[in-house]
């Protein structure tokens, strides 16, 4: 389970503390000022299209990187894996293009430590350490 939240110390802990009473804890990890990559999986369909409309949200999709799974003659459905900032982006420009015509269910975020940057700290230092060494 994955939860982003904006807090101070004091209500972060107590969050931590309430996650830990109720749900079978493993482990808790702070990401805050780590860098990492994080996810939000979105599907919306698109109800009550016409072949243009059709049209539209496929290259719609290709310009915001958007799966279509599934379309049938007056229905679309599109798959999200983007960032909660570009799914929101993505809402807003379909409710805009189709009005009163689109369902939204949000899967909610997943994120994982950036482990490029985490290689980078290991190569530096090692080669601080080998210039102890020399």
């Amino acid at each position: 389970m994955t939860l982003s939240l904006t807090s101070d110390d004091r209500t972060f802990e107590q969050i931590k503390k309430q996650l830990i009473k109720s749900v079978d804890v493993i482990k808790v990890v702070d990401y805050t000022d780590t860098p990492l990559h994080m996810k939000e999986i979105l599907f919306v369909k698109v109800n009550h299209c016409s072949d243009t409309d059709i049209s539209e949200l496929f290259c719609i999709s290709k310009v915001f990187g958007i799966t279509v799974i599934d379309y049938d003659g007056s229905t679309v459905l599109l798959e999200c894996t983007q960032t909660e900032n570009k799914n929101d982006d993505f809402i807003i420009l379909l409710k805009r293009k189709f009005v009163n015509r689109i369902e939204v269910t949000r899967g909610g975020s997943v994120a994982v430590e950036d482990g490029i940057s985490q290689l980078s700290k290991s190569q530096t230092h090692r080669r601080r350490a080998d210039k102890f060494v020399e």
